[in-house]
């Protein structure tokens, strides 16, 4: 059983910058793909991005490609999301996700673990 803990969030101005952090406990973490989703008031949960167990491959949405940035040390079970350029429609509870695969996926469903989520408002 994996749990995962965000941190990170927070309130910024639009053009700015924050760093989600997703720490895992309770497994390999290195036998985990890792995601970031997010959802916003009234809207479905959507994917972020997406990171291969070994952090070699990578994935994101349309609407994050270019400003957001997945990473992750397998060496202190935390996977990252570095996210700039922000913009107010970034507005979100975002998630992380781990998936029992070496590869990841982009559907919420194919993910077993989640973490609680952790606020992240952008201001205009």
């Amino acid at each position: 059983q994996v749990q995962l803990v965000e941190s990170g969030g927070g309130l910024v101005q639009a053009g700015g910058s924050l760093r989600l952090s997703c720490v895992a406990s309770g497994g390999t973490f290195s036998n985990y793909a890792m995601g970031w989703f997010r959802q916003a008031p009234g809207k479905e949960r959507e994917f972020v991005a997406a990171i291969s167990w070994s952090g070699g491959n990578t994935r994101y949405a349309d609407s994050v490609k270019g400003r957001f940035t997945i990473s992750r040390d397998n060496a202190k079970n935390t996977v990252y999301l570095q996210m700039n350029s922000l913009k107010p429609e970034d507005t979100a509870v975002y998630y992380c996700a781990a998936v029992s695969t070496g590869s990841y996926y982009l559907e919420a469903a194919h993910y077993a673990y989640w973490g609680q989520g952790t606020q992240v408002t952008v201001s205009t």
